[in-house]
Formats: C-alpha cells, sequence, structure tokens
C-alpha cells in the first residue's frame, strides 16, 4: 500500500454536514501515493439524499503539481513498449473484476442505479482495458510509396504527452476508463478529474491502478473546484490535451479556454436520440429495446432515447406494450432486489424531470403511466410514458435526463428521418425495421455518431464512439479511441540511389 501523505490544502471549503464530520475521508492519489489534505467533498446517496463519505479535494496549484509529475513521468512511460503498457492495463482490468461486486456497491451508493446495471458497468470497463491492453500494441504507421526517386517516406505515431481526463457522473467507472485506458495505451500519462458527485468510482480506479504497480504519476486523480481545475488543464502547457465527457454548455466554455492556446480537445457531449419504430418491426423487439434505450441507468444517459417516433400503424400497440411494461418497472434504491429504476442523481433532476412532463402536457400529450415524483425519501420520479407530444415541448427538444418516455405518430419514412435529424444534437439514434433496404437508407441518412438498428445498445469496445453536430468533437474506443491520444508525423528522408 503506498504510504500517505498530509498536505495544508484550503482552497476548497468542505461540504460535509456536521453530522458526517467523523467520516474518514477517502485520500487522493498523486504521483504514485495517496494524499490526505484538510478539504474535504461530501458523497451523497441519492437513494437516501443523506451523505455516506468524504473524499479529499486539493487546489489547483497541487493539480499544477500533478501535472509536472506527469510530465516527468512521461518521459520513461512513453519508451516502454506498447506490449508492457498493455499488460499493465491488464494488470488494472484483473484487479477491477476482482474486486468487480464490490466496486458495483459502490456505483450504485454513489449514483443509484441499479446494482445489475453497475456490474454491467464493471463489466464493460474491464472489457475497454482488455481492448486496449491490445490495441497498445498496434499503433500503427506506415510507409508511403514516393514519387522522387531520392526520397522516401514514413508516416509514425507519438503519444502526445500529459493528459487532463475530465468524466461525468452518471457512469461514473466507464466512462473514466474510456478515457484513461486508451491514454495510457498510446503512451501518454493521465490525470482523471471526476465528477463531485460520484468521485468513489474513481477512488477505486486508482487502487486499482495502484495494485497494478503502475508508475508513479503515470495515473493520478484530482478532485476539486471544477472550473481551477480546467483551467490549469487548459492553461499549463505541459498539459498537451483534454478529454471531456459532459454537457454541451460546459463543452463550448472547454473549446473557449483552449481557443487562445490551441489546446487539442476531445469532447463526448449532450445527446438527444431518437427512436424510430416503423410498421414492419418485431414489436416486442422494439418495445426491449425502446425500453432498455430509455431507462438504463433511470433515463441519465447521454445515449437514452428522447424522442420515440412509431409508424401510425402500430402506435397505439406500440404504446399499449410500452405502457404495460413501464408500470410495471419496480422503482426503488438500487441495491434492493429487482430494482429497474433508481433515483436521479439530486433534487434539481426531478424537478427538471417534473418540469418536461408537466410541459408536455400544458401542450396537449397524453399522460398513459407514472408522471410525478415517487412518494419515498430520495430523488425518485415515477417512470413516465407520454403519448401524442407535440413537437415544440421541451421534452422533444431539451435532454430530459430522466425516466421519462414521450412518444408521437409517423407515417412516412422522409418524414421519421426529417423529425429525427430535428435537433442540434447528434450522440445517437435507433430504429427497428426487418426491411433491410430501409435500413440502409436509415445508417446513411440519421445524423449520429452510433445508430442501432434493431438494438438498444450499441455501444462497444471495439468501434468508435462520439458524436456529431453539438454532440462532440472526436471518438472514444474502436482505434479510434487510440488514435485520440496520438501524434502523426510524416518524415521524409533524402536517399542516394
Amino acid at each position: 500500500m503506498a504510504k500517505f501523505e498530509a498536505s495544508s490544502s484550503t482552497q476548497v471549503p468542505s461540504t460535509v454536514g456536521a453530522g458526517a464530520n467523523q467520516m474518514k475521508p477517502y485520500p487522493l492519489y498523486l504521483n504514485g501515493r495517496w494524499v490526505r489534505t484538510q478539504t474535504t467533498l461530501a458523497v451523497v446517496n441519492p437513494a437516501t439524499a443523506e451523505t455516506f463519505a468524504e473524499v479529499c479535494t486539493v487546489a489547483r496549484v497541487r493539480v499544477a503539481e500533478a501535472v509536472r509529475d506527469a510530465h516527468v513521468a512521461f518521459q520513461a512511460w512513453r519508451q516502454l513498449t506498447g506490449k508492457a503498457r498493455g499488460e499493465y492495463l491488464r494488470r488494472v482490468a484483473d484487479e477491477l473484476e476482482r474486486r468487480g461486486e464490490e466496486i458495483a456497491r459502490t456505483i450504485t451508493k454513489e449514483n443509484g442505479k441499479p446494482l445489475a446495471q453497475s456490474k454491467a458497468e464493471v463489466a464493460m470497463s474491464v472489457d475497454h482495458l482488455c481492448w486496449f491492453a491490445g490495441e497498445a500494441r498496434r499503433a500503427y504507421g506506415r510507409a508511403v510509396p514516393h514519387q522522387v526517386d531520392s526520397k522516401r517516406h514514413l508516416v509514425i505515431k507519438t503519444p502526445m504527452g500529459v493528459v487532463g481526463a475530465i468524466s461525468p457522473w452518471n457512469f461514473p467507472l466507464v466512462l473514466a476508463v474510456r478515457k484513461v485506458a486508451p491514454a495510457l495505451a498510446a503512451g501518454c500519462t493521465v490525470i482523471l478529474k471526476p465528477a463531485s458527485a460520484t468521485p468513489l468510482s474513481a477512488v477505486a480506479l486508482a487502487e486499482c491502478a495502484e495494485a497494478a504497480k503502475l508508475p508513479g504519476g503515470v495515473f493520478q486523480l484530482v478532485l476539486g473546484r471544477s472550473a481551477e481545475i480546467a483551467q490549469e488543464f487548459l492553461l499549463n502547457p505541459l498539459c498537451r490535451k483534454i478529454t471531456f465527457t459532459g454537457s454541451t454548455e460546459v463543452g463550448r466554455t472547454l473549446i473557449q479556454g483552449a481557443a487562445p492556446v490551441i489546446k487539442p480537445l476531445s469532447l463526448e457531449l449532450g445527446g438527444h436520440a431518437p427512436v424510430l419504430v416503423f410498421d414492419d418491426a418485431d414489436l416486442d423487439a422494439a418495445v426491449e429495446g425502446a425500453m432498455i434505450a430509455k431507462f438504463r441507468n433511470t433515463g441519465q444517459s447521454c445515449v437514452a432515447a428522447n424522442r420515440i417516433y412509431v409508424q401510425r400503424s402500430t402506435y397505439e400497440r406500440f404504446l399499449k406494450l410500452l405502457t404495460q411494461r413501464t408500470c410495471a418497472m419496480k422503482v426503488g434504491d438500487g441495491l434492493e432486489d429487482g430494482v429497474e429504476i433508481g433515483p436521479l442523481i439530486n433534487e434539481d433532476a426531478v424537478a427538471k424531470g417534473v418540469e418536461h412532463i408537466q410541459d408536455a402536457l400544458r401542450r396537449g400529450a397524453r399522460l398513459l403511466c407514472g408522471g410525478k415524483r415517487a412518494d419515498r425519501k430520495g430523488w425518485f420520479l415515477e417512470p413516465t410514458v407520454l403519448a401524442d407530444v407535440p413537437p415544440a415541448s421541451l421534452c422533444m427538444s431539451e435532454e430530459t435526463f430522466a425516466p421519462v418516455a414521450p412518444v408521437s405518430p409517423f407515417d412516412t419514412d422522409s418524414e421519421a428521418i426529417e423529425m429525427a435529424n430535428a435537433s442540434p444534437f447528434g450522440l445517437s439514434a435507433y430504429a427497428f425495421t426487418r426491411d433491410i433496404s430501409r435500413a440502409w437508407r436509415l445508417m446513411e441518412s440519421l445524423e449520429a455518431g452510433t445508430i442501432g438498428i434493431n438494438d438498444g445498445v450499441p455501444t462497444t469496445s471495439q468501434c468508435p464512439f462520439g458524436g456529431v453536430k453539438q454532440s462532440g468533437w472526436g471518438r472514444e474506443l474502436g482505434i479510434e479511441g487510440l488514435d485520440a491520444f496520438l501524434e502523426t508525423k510524416h518524415v521524409s528522408f533524402g536517399v542516394r540511389m
């Protein structure tokens, strides 16, 4: 176990109430050491609205020190073979898998999602690590045929340097791993700043990195004021790239901050995914796919189904099946057996969900299920189905991030595609049809980075993930995920023949 280091940082005030002051705060992982500070942040269980843990925080000056340490560590880390870096990642994956049950419970306690979904998140994180452990060997360049006899050309790939990674609360482990694993595989060093609401998953990841004996400074964990940490990442010349998952609004702020120094960014931002259900679809499969796409993680997903469009001839049958399934969902603490809908992340999330429901109803939508806050402690909203939702409704243009399924009819293929693309976002889209020609038209016409055809969960380690339009820049996962952390260099050799 690494030694603990004390710090006198006082930049971030404690947000822990008096009743939680006796808790021993979790330390941060800095340059191969576990560091305790005098400032802490509360971690609240959304199922109870009560603080159950504290995590230490640091000021911007300490983040700058972490960047310097990461830069020093980069010099040796980049020299390792891809095979050697991959072996480190596999050891992290092994430790994560060994502690899977415990870490899944941690995810549920800080995020609220049902335990079965937290276990799936751990499993996907392990898969991401294993995928990039293999990809570390395949940072391929190429030899390019020459056009002049006295020249020869090579394209080589080299790691970018120190990476500042900022991960969100809705998938607190797997979305951190999507950034950390490819960056490390590429030969970069990483400083992870997790969401303040869900830092314990990142602490667990740091523990796994320590158990894997990653060299000091290669992976570090910081927590504190988000704006200050982002500013240090943006303005510190030793931090060569920022990778961020979160809201489009924060993404715009990062773009503005990166502009003066031309800082490279990878951005996975907001989504507003449409689901198209055609009259030739397997209706049971379409309902099941829409349920997963909509209600996974209690609707708190950037790829969640935000707008469901169903061809008119099958519209009422679809609504009946969707409503039956939704009304039967068990709501509760994610640690309870059989729970399918957990709490939302905080009180503001509940208020926004209720606002979107009431707005749709005022505009003429029909309420078929749910529609209000659940009558229990914590931040719960009943899973809700709305029919005949007008396009001007808030939920048809804004991310709801709640278990609210708005459904509207369409008549023709062209109308469905137009409705699906009528959004500034383009992270994901879903369609259900058995017509192969229609499927091809949808693949080419839908404006989204990921498209699920008869598939409610299309994301996978070996394929790229990211958005178009205002849903972000760049791609994670797949071979593109590794390339995001590599510089491409052309080398021209003058030769005598």
